[in-house]
């Protein structure tokens, strides 16, 4: 493998989700310990899963991995970095500055914004620490969905603009002052990722058309970075002699080789991996170790191979339970790469079909809508996106008319100063979700998510604000209104449906997505599990060894966690287009 090759210091996996980047990386760091190397594995996806595929608690601190010497790893947990940066601002000043003074400040440093900051601080932390330069020979990050990876990376370019160009009063960082050592800190870490002698990205993708665009952009947008040093791995190829006596297997060797032939130009110049699909679920040491050394025995195949099991309803069962209702909001959610675009589309376009009003948008920085529907539609049916870049000059200009109106030339300079920070994108992000959301009432409006960790983050910010709110409008003897969480917490308005793979990391994924939920006050109302290889009936013999681990899964599912499930198979054609997945929500493959 290619990407193995005279490793530096620091390497990235990224790229879409469920594309395998946390199996990779995992692998990586196990082949480089096990070389004798010192390895510290970082993940910095907010749902991180390194945790189940070593099954061993890690956490917010390092952790050594019991079953390999030399292996050390860490998951950077936003509400812990978030707590801690919280108590490294506000705890010099507590007892020196007014009770008052010392309230506005943790109140500034209660949003959702200062999370992104905390683990964006700790990140930078990880490339610059010299303590861990001497413990470590390498250190390997498994990133989050690659919208919000680009995000993280950028961040440090942003950050030290912003500080290097702001020279009055206050931010949402809090006082600038004494932030001299985040800003040479952020200034390091800029040039540890530029540097191709230090850092390496490794783009992780599937032989798909649309994860190979997407990879391609992120290739463009990371090379603008400065992130020159690039790799390529084509994840979970279907080994061509499967395609036998199959029809599924032969449409999917079809599929891909295709793609793999019309490789994106962008791409074409880098160094090329193809890695294997391999016939197990990647949990634990021994499918670690198989997955980049094809010698090595994996683990031994599930017993039940060949068990009755029932059969469960598709798509169009839980659509019509929907569309019942007239209107509401429809909310896809779930881990990268579990295919919450499509069903959101196929939702879309099933209740679309039936002549009612559809809005569908999404909330993922890496939106696909416009490539699912391939340039159709219906006459119902509107779709959007809520794009970062545009949300965030809409909410500048907004402030600044309003806010800003009655300002002198001083307060309107350090108006539009505080809204250049990066933390301005997750306020009018939030302000797009809720604006959208309110549409619920009048039509069905379907939101495709961002993966786990980031949805989650955006829901936070919408607990905040309802917190927020309810204190005003009690301290104003207000006692009826409707926040967005309201609405997300009330069955009658919103439907949420997790979507899950048959397989244990994603199920594990999504279960503690529904409790983070519940938490929240917002209860699950339907649970899919997309793309079943157990449901697709293949004679396959590397397929069919997949299908028979799945059923304990989708077992689980149906009687632990779901209150309504559908299981869709695995499609033999990429569902894309109207009639595709007009076809998909009919239950035809």
């Amino acid at each position: 493998m290619k990407f193995l090759d005279t490793p530096p210091r620091f390497l990235f996996f990224t790229g879409k989700g469920g594309v395998g980047k946390t199996s990779l990386a995992c692998a990586t760091a196990v082949r480089f310990a096990q070389a004798g190397r010192t390895v510290l594995l970082v993940s910095t996806d907010p749902a991180s899963n390194v945790a189940q595929v070593f099954g061993q608690a890690i956490g917010n601190a390092l952790t050594a991995i019991a079953e390999v010497p030399n292996l050390t790893a860490l998951e950077i947990d936003p509400e812990a970095a978030a707590q801690a940066y919280r108590d490294r601002i506000v705890g010099p000043v507590r007892g020196v500055l007014p009770d008052d003074v010392v309230r506005g400040i943790e109140e500034q440093l209660s949003g959702a914004c200062t999370t992104e900051i905390a683990a964006f601080d700790e990140f930078t932390g990880l490339l610059t620490d010299g303590e861990l330069m001497r413990a470590f020979d390498h250190i390997v990050f498994d990133t989050a969905p690659t919208g919000h990876t680009i995000r993280l990376l950028q961040l440090p370019s942003a950050w030290t603009g912003f500080l290097d160009n702001s020279d009055t009063g206050a931010s949402c960082l809090g006082p600038l002052a004494g932030l001299d050592k985040q800003r040479e800190q952020y200034r390091a870490a800029v040039a540890a990722l530029a540097d191709a002698e230090r850092t390496r990205l490794v783009l992780v993708a599937r032989a798909q058309a649309s994860t190979l665009r997407e990879v391609a952009r992120t290739h463009d947008e990371l090379a603008a970075l400065g992130l020159t040093r690039q790799h390529l791995v084509i994840n979970g190829v279907l080994p061509g002699d499967e395609a036998g006596n199959d029809a599924l297997a032969a449409a999917i060797v079809r599929r891909e080789s295709a793609a793999l032939a019309g490789l994106p130009a962008e791409l074409a110049g880098l160094p090329v991996d193809r890695v294997p699909l391999m016939p197990f679920n990647l949990v634990g040491l021994p499918a670690l170790k198989a997955l980049l050394d094809p010698g090595a025995s994996g683990p031994q195949d599930a017993s039940d191979v060949a068990g009755a099991h029932p059969a469960l309803p598709g798509l169009a069962a839980l659509v019509d339970q929907i569309a019942a209702d007239g209107h509401g909001l429809v909310m896809l959610m779930g881990k990268g790469g579990v295919g919450k675009t499509t069903l959101a589309a196929a939702v879309a376009v099933d209740l679309a079909r039936r002549g009612l009003p559809v809005h569908l948008t999404t909330s993922d920085p890496a939106a696909h809508l416009a490539e699912t529907l391939e340039g159709g539609g219906l006459a119902a049916l509107t779709v959007s996106r809520i794009d970062p870049h545009a949300e965030t000059e809409r909410y500048r200009a907004h402030v600044l008319e309003t806010k800003g109106r009655d300002l002198d030339a001083q307060g309107r300079a350090l108006l539009e100063e505080d809204l250049r920070s990066p933390c301005t994108e997750e306020i009018a992000v939030f302000q797009a979700f809720s604006r959208i959301i309110r549409e619920a009432g009048k039509k069905f409006v379907v939101m495709d998510t961002a993966p786990t960790g980031h949805t989650l983050l955006l829901l936070d910010a919408t607990g905040a604000y309802h917190r927020e709110m309810a204190r005003h409008m009690q301290k104003s003897g207000i006692h009826h209104y409707t926040t967005p969480m309201m609405q997300l917490q009330d069955p009658a308005q919103t439907k949420v449906l997790i979507v899950t793979l048959a397989e244990t990391t994603p199920v594990l994924e999504a279960a503690r997505l529904q409790d983070d939920l519940r938490r929240a006050g917002i209860a699950p109302w339907g649970w899919i599990i997309n793309n079943s290889v157990a449901a697709a009936h293949t004679a396959s013999p590397l397929l069919a060894r997949r299908a028979a681990r799945e059923w304990p899964q989708i077992e689980a599912v149906r009687e632990q966690h779901a209150r309504r499930v559908a299981l869709l198979p695995l499609q033999a054609e990429e569902p894309v287009g109207v009639a595709r997945l007009q076809a998909l929500a009919a239950g035809q493959s």
